[in-house]
């Protein structure tokens, strides 16, 4: 009976051992899901907020992109008459100038009560030609990856003006879709998209692949092109038949094509980004609507 009783006992004993070490396995257990708990929320929420101030953003910026030989200095004249008609917070403007070793430099600020400054892109390789555009177009998502990491807008407008079109071109149907950012509207001045051919029928190279992969141009892209005439048929430049090519890339692929042609003595191509009446379009086709009404109250 003794026996039974010590046995018993040492039962007992193994049991409530065995109690206590599940208790402590489940603590265990509980303590290192509360450890993982806190940074998984923490990171959840810093995401969470991140995402919601990513798609409130009020930030829209004018992307520019200039053409062949000019500098990040090209809209200098082009800002100054839009910010001379421009009532309420004027456009701030920032340079971004990408070098061929991969740095990125900037000069001017972005205000902090505006909500439309004016960006400008431009690169060392300033250089004409089908091969340099491409790789300006690559230049263009560099700088393009920078300023969102910075400034985390999510929508944008874009001006280029004559090879600055074929970049901006280019950096759509190439680098673009990467991003979760609407490119609302566009604008190309005294673009070349088919180069200097003035015979549709005989596509360039560059025609041929922006036709191509033209169905990676956004569908709701509100599209304006611009050309000049000195002679009837060129600003002296490049060909008006040329300006019109763009239509093959995107009427019927952006969501509106508009072309214009503008005359005069200051259409010509180098003159066209201060010419008034092109200033007027880009006023009132690309900056937004808000500040219109802005600034008619």
């Amino acid at each position: 009976m003794i026996r039974f009783m010590m046995n018993f006992v040492e039962k007992i004993q193994k049991e409530v051992s065995m109690t206590k070490q599940v208790k402590l396995v489940l603590l265990t257990v509980l303590i290192f899901l509360i450890v993982l708990a806190v940074p998984s929320y923490s990171w959840t929420r810093k995401n969470i907020d991140e995402i919601a101030k990513f798609y409130n953003a009020r930030l829209s910026p004018i992307i520019m992109i200039p053409g062949s030989s000019a500098t990040e200095n090209r809209f200098d004249g082009l800002v100054q008459k839009l910010n001379q008609r421009r009532r309420g917070v004027k456009h701030s403007l920032l340079k971004v100038k990408v070098w061929n070793d991969g740095r990125i430099t900037y000069s001017g600020s972005i205000a902090a009560n505006d909500n439309e400054p004016i960006i400008v892109i431009g690169f060392e390789n300033n250089k004409d030609g089908y091969s340099n555009i491409k790789k300006q177009a690559k230049m263009v998502n560099a700088a393009f990856e920078d300023l969102q990491g910075r400034y985390n807008f999510n929508n944008f407008k874009g001006l280029g003006h004559s090879n600055g079109g074929l970049i901006y071109t280019a950096f759509i149907e190439n680098y673009l879709g990467d991003y979760d950012v609407n490119l609302k509207k566009l604008m190309t001045i005294g673009t070349p998209y088919n180069f200097t051919e003035t015979n549709i029928n005989n596509k360039t190279e560059m025609l041929a692949d922006f036709i191509k992969n033209r169905k990676n141009i956004p569908r709701t892209l509100a599209m304006y092109s611009v050309a000049g005439t000195i002679t009837y048929d060129s600003d002296e430049l490049v060909p008006d038949t040329s300006v019109s090519a763009g239509k093959y890339i995107y009427q019927g692929q952006a969501a509106h094509y508009t072309e214009t042609t503008v005359t005069g003595e200051d259409a010509q191509h180098s003159d066209l980004p201060t010419n008034d009446e092109v200033v007027s379009l880009i006023q009132e086709r690309l900056t937004d609507q808000e500040n219109k009404r802005n600034q008619k109250n």
